[in-house]
């Protein structure tokens, strides 16, 4: 495994502002610009695995935090743990960081088992939520506290390896100072720097920003995620905010219940979620149940005149699904995350979903979703006559909540619609996370 340097900070911030007709956060695997392994700082699948859980599960009496998890986090790699509160995430950056045993399975680094391992000899730095700096010695200190048991990495001595991480988390000429004489955001950086300083092999943050404000957990984020590039270190990330996890990751795991349900880049967890629950945990959605009809209830002009449509590459078949009373026009197949893609990243379904056929039959139950920004008023495909309940100005955008046939529907837009108004979506803005086959359907086909 690397060990760190603090030479070549100029990392560089690739973040800029891109168009994007999903509304995903920018990530350079989302906008195509990582074309080859490790650029941007992004490892490709071919990069040797840093951490690695093979079957472990961690149990509290009769409860599993952690339920056989098998998973790999390559170097170099910044990897985003993300779930609800209680999920797990947590317990399993403790398993890395050898704060908890596992019941079960292996935890290694680098292909070796570290499960017995003491923290003190796993080489990882670990950041926590509330900063935990010592108020009694000033931020220098705080900095070489790690110092103390072992040398500076690069041969330099223990000052210049202070000053050095201080420039690095943007924090120059501040060694002398009382960590209480920094604001919230500079303590962070405080306990970074302070994490980095012995040069580990790992990098651990347990929900670093949660405690800040919302403008200021923006700027770290960058910042963490940019001194992550420049030192090339692979680095777990515990959050329960989506947002965050979206906007900084290489990858991201999606736990629920002590189980991860999906591993992917961050544009394929936004797009094409493994889950129902991903669905719904990750960003706002449009959630549709149904069943397929027969074959000749949808329009040519609902289906474009075509028995297929293209997203991302793929080929999808446009499917009859009745939601309600009304027969909508959707995009099956080629997305769905039964395909693991180049990433060999998502994973088939979760423990609370159900089975997928790669043939969709008339009477198939069918659960769809469709983003807010997807949904556009006065549409000509799949319209549905709906009822605004209300809207929230949120600066860019407008999120209006509708009533359609019973259902809470969100929406994105500009500029608000009021009173009655009709929506429509593009068959292959429509992601199947959910498909259970039905014995003795007709086939659509």
């Amino acid at each position: 495994m690397r060990s760190v340097t603090t030479d070549g900070s100029g990392a560089r911030d690739d973040r800029e502002a891109h168009d994007d007709r999903d509304g995903a956060p920018y990530s350079p695997e989302a906008s195509g610009d990582a074309t080859t392994d490790g650029e941007f700082g992004r490892p490709g699948p071919n990069v040797p695995t840093a951490v690695e859980f093979d079957g472990v599960t961690k149990r509290y009496g009769e409860t599993a935090a952690v339920d056989s998890v098998d998973l790999a986090v390559r170097e170099g790699e910044f990897f985003t743990v993300v779930g609800p509160s209680g999920c797990g995430k947590t317990t399993m950056l403790r398993l890395v960081a050898g704060f908890e045993a596992p019941t079960d399975g292996r935890v290694r680094f680098g292909g070796s088992d570290v499960s017995g391992v003491p923290p003190e000899a796993r080489d990882v730095g670990v950041v926590f939520q509330n900063y935990a700096l010592f108020p009694h010695l000033t931020v220098g200190e705080n900095v070489g506290y790690g110092l103390r048991f072992s040398a500076p990495p690069g041969g330099v001595s223990r000052e210049e390896r202070i000053d050095a991480l201080l420039e690095l988390v943007d924090l120059p000429g501040t060694s002398g100072r009382d960590p209480d004489s920094l604001s919230g955001g500079q303590r962070q950086r405080v306990a970074i720097a302070r994490a980095l300083a012995p040069g580990p092999d790992v990098l651990l943050l347990d929900e670093p920003m949660s405690a800040l404000d919302a403008r200021l957990r923006e700027r770290l984020r960058l910042q963490v995620r940019s001194i992550q590039r420049s030192l090339g270190i692979t680095t777990v990330y515990v959050t329960h905010d989506q947002e965050e996890a979206l906007s900084v990751s290489d990858r991201v795991a999606v736990m629920r219940d002590g189980s991860v349900v999906q591993v992917a880049p961050p544009r394929t967890v936004y797009r094409r979620p493994a889950s129902r629950f991903v669905a719904e945990f990750v960003g706002d959605n449009n959630v549709f149940e149904g069943v397929v009809a027969a074959r000749g209830t949808v329009s040519a002009a609902e289906s474009e005149g075509g028995e297929t449509v293209n997203d991302d590459g793929d080929e999808q078949r446009v499917v009859p699904v009745a939601v309600h009373d009304t027969t909508l026009a959707i995009g099956f197949g080629g997305g769905s995350p039964e395909r693991a893609d180049d990433e060999g990243a998502a994973t088939a379904t979760d423990a609370h979903g159900t089975g997928w056929s790669s043939t969709p039959r008339a009477g198939d139950r069918v659960v769809f979703c469709v983003r807010p920004q997807h949904l556009q008023v006065d549409r000509a495909q799949n319209r549905l006559r709906a009822d605004v309940e209300g809207a929230e100005f949120l600066g860019e955008t407008t999120r209006v909540h509708l009533t359609w046939s019973g259902q809470q529907l969100v929406l994105s837009a500009e500029e608000p619609p009021a009173g009655a108004v009709t929506v429509g979506f593009d068959p292959r803005d429509a992601h199947v996370v959910e498909h259970t086959a039905t014995d003795g359907g007709a086939d659509t086909s």
